[in-house]
């Protein structure tokens, strides 16, 4: 239904507003109905008793005088006339039989009284009736529903408002939870060395709610540290043995075999020491933070590769920002991405983006392979390799995007990964100019 609202929150406004407004409008017919129903008991009994003593006032006066009271005896919606009046049809209609009968029970014991409908926009009815003296008398009646109050449109407009507002206020209590929950989900980062606890106010189910879900949250922390004290425990003591193997192959006699042994073991060592570093990455980090001028900061580092050869191009922003974050950590995660652009692509390019006021982004761009779209979140996984030029025979560990990746949630940031049109991948870094952001990061979809 295109007319249905998409959010939760005007869906069940405009339920319980609905509700309220069928409910409140049946009230109101009600009232109105035993309003018009009362209102009309008494104008009939009010009508019999005046017309049977208007009648008689007529009747003892002298013939002369009885035009002279006219006026007086006339009301609102019926007077008196001293004449035959007009000829019609009995009146049938529900209003004029309730009239009838109640002139019938007034004055039907002394006056013989015939009704005739007068055809016209409006009800018209006239009794006609014949005074002791025989003179005629006619009662002309226009029969009306009591007016309604000046003030009841006002109030039947103000009503919906006021329930409008209420219906408003109250789904909103009940929905603010659930938007509560929602950015906690968005923005749960399990890695962060300072989760951000769910505020545990509000009424008793969200309070229940709230507790569960930082339970929760920190049961989901001492997981992952578990896990990574394992595998840094397992990394560090494998180190030993290792050393002790090289020891050993260094003794070899075949020197091609001694040869393929210091490989497999150098590639051992890096895989070990790797695991170190994401076990470390994944722990608080003790770092304080430092506010960078982010030109120079990148201008450093690409310095360093291209003072060892390595084709790393650096394409500053006009004004340069300062960050404030941990400049080791960013360090290692500019390397990781350099190192990545480097080996398999042969050069890099380091783009600091235009920030927008609260978030920057700094993109490392590469002339590789690229990665496959449905691998791309894969690969920011820990000891995920693609089956292609990324693999360990040219060194990868399926650790340094991790790391990199882990990192950047640390420094409250993420990394996009996205291929080049011209062929290669773009990695996005988005970081808050605060360790503390409130927004979404520019360049995530890019």
């Amino acid at each position: 239904m295109k007319l249905w609202p998409k959010t939760l929150l005007y869906r069940l406004v405009l339920l319980v507003l609905a509700g309220l407004l069928l409910a409140n409008g049946l009230t109101l017919a009600l009232l109105l109905y035993e309003r018009m129903s009362s209102a009309r008991s008494v104008m009939l009994s009010n009508l019999g008793y005046d017309v049977a003593t208007s009648v008689a006032i007529l009747d003892r006066l002298p013939a002369n005088e009885r035009a002279a009271w006219l006026p007086r005896l006339a009301r609102g919606n019926y007077h008196y006339q001293t004449d035959a009046g007009e000829p019609g049809p009995v009146p049938d209609s529900w209003r004029s039989r309730s009239i009838v009968a109640s002139l019938q029970e007034a004055l039907g014991e002394r006056y013989h009284i015939t009704m005739s409908e007068i055809a016209g926009p409006r009800e018209h009815i006239q009794a006609h009736l014949r005074l002791s003296d025989g003179s005629p008398l006619t009662i002309d009646m226009r029969p009306q529903l009591p007016a309604l109050a000046r003030w009841l449109p006002v109030v039947l407009i103000v009503q919906p408002l006021l329930l409008l507002l209420c219906a408003w206020l109250a789904v909103r209590q009940v929905v603010r939870p659930l938007s509560r929950f929602t950015r906690a989900v968005e923005t749960l980062e399990p890695a962060a060395a300072e989760p951000q606890a769910m505020s545990e106010q509000g009424p008793q189910e969200v309070q229940q709610a709230a507790r569960a879900f930082n339970a929760m949250q920190a049961r989901i922390q001492h997981y992952l540290r578990e896990r990574t004290q394992i595998l840094a425990a397992i990394s560090h003591d494998l180190q030993t043995p290792i050393t002790r193997m090289k020891l050993r192959v260094e003794t070899a006699q075949e020197p091609a075999l001694r040869e393929k042994l210091f490989l497999d073991l150098d590639n051992m060592t890096r895989l070990v020491r790797e695991g170190i570093a994401y076990a470390r990455s994944a722990e608080p980090l003790l770092e304080p933070q430092h506010r960078l001028d982010l030109n120079a900061f990148l201008d450093s580092l690409v310095c360093d590769y291209t003072d060892t050869g390595r084709a790393v191009a650096f394409f500053p922003a006009q004004a340069s920002p300062l960050l404030e974050t941990r400049p080791q950590a960013l360090r290692r995660i500019l390397t990781n991405l350099l190192d990545n652009a480097l080996k398999y692509g042969g050069e890099a390019e380091l783009h600091l983006l235009p920030d927008d006021g609260q978030w920057l982004a700094i993109r490392v761009l590469d002339n590789g392979p690229g990665i496959p779209e449905d691998e791309q979140e894969a690969v920011l996984q820990p000891f995920y390799r693609i089956e292609n030029s990324r693999n360990r025979h040219t060194g990868g560990t399926g650790l340094g995007l991790a790391i990199a990746a882990q990192l950047a949630a640390q420094l409250h940031g993420r990394l996009n990964l996205a291929n080049r049109p011209c062929g290669g991948l773009a990695v996005t870094l988005s970081l808050p100019l605060s360790l503390y952001p409130s927004v979404s990061p520019v360049g995530a979809d890019k």
